[in-house]
């Protein structure tokens, strides 16, 4: 069986004492590939290095809404540079995060719909970071034809991710499914169509509930993994399965090749 986390920074600069170990301890528990998403445009090549360090790391290249303050416009044209070089499975980080109402909202649309237009022209799938802005994205989604792609952390109400998952989206689900508070995004898991789901570690950030206070790590996913299956009635080995199947409809892992 293989694991596949959807979703965590390796890259991240608290990873650098001890990274070997960290993909050591997944790779000892069948997580054989993880998809490191970048998020600005001076973490791209530490993603890349990262990548081809590791057998089973495959890189997304992107502009994450929450650093919007160190994007500038010149980065697009950089963006659609790199990805035509360094072949990744996905755009991203990317997307809208309205948390933080002194961020430029423009801007952060403006970034978005030049990300998901590169997506379309080198046919990729995307990345996208959602907070505080799910009905606007989805607009957004519904008038575009995308390659696919992953609501990451999803976090949204079961009509908001029905509707991603009718737009060919899938949902990537972190530890905080393991919080029983979380009962929305609980119900979310128990209810939709299973071949709408991915399951993710956002690490280093996003521990789960054993692990609070702590870096996150790939290794934990089986931890919420166990929450999944048991809220879908199903074995962790079937939803193992079908997880592995969600994630290679989403990313092309054979065309991820730098060249």
């Amino acid at each position: 069986m293989e694991l596949i986390d959807s979703h965590c920074h390796l890259d991240d600069d608290r990873f650098d004492a001890d990274r070997d170990q960290v993909v050591a301890r997944a790779r000892a528990l069948q997580i054989n590939k993880i998809v490191v998403p970048a998020t600005t445009a001076n973490r791209w090549e530490k993603v890349r290095q990262v990548a081809e360090t590791y057998e089973g790391i495959y890189p997304a290249y992107g502009l994450h809404p929450m650093f919007i303050q160190q994007h500038q416009i010149a980065h697009i044209g950089e963006l659609d540079e790199w990805l035509d070089r360094h072949k990744p499975v996905a755009v991203g980080e990317c997307g809208i995060d309205f948390y933080d109402s002194r961020i430029d909202q423009i801007w952060q649309f403006q970034l978005f719909n030049e990300q998901l237009q590169l997506a379309i022209n080198h046919r990729l799938p995307v990345i996208i970071h959602v907070r505080k802005a799910m009905d606007e994205v989805i607009s957004l989604l519904r008038k575009i034809t995308l390659p696919g792609g992953v609501i990451h952390s999803f976090s949204g109400s079961l009509q908001q991710a029905q509707q991603l998952i009718d737009l060919g989206f899938k949902l990537g689900i972190a530890a905080t499914v393991g919080f029983e508070r979380a009962k929305k995004l609980r119900a979310v898991v128990a209810s939709v169509p299973v071949h709408g789901l991915l399951i993710e570690s956002d690490a280093p950030d996003q521990p789960g509930t054993h692990h609070r206070g702590e870096l996150n790590e790939p290794a934990y996913i089986v931890e919420h993994l166990k929450t999944m299956a048991e809220l879908r009635d199903i074995s962790e080995a079937e939803l193992i399965e079908t997880l592995r199947q969600n994630s290679y409809q989403v990313f092309n892992f054979e065309s991820a090749i730098d060249s």
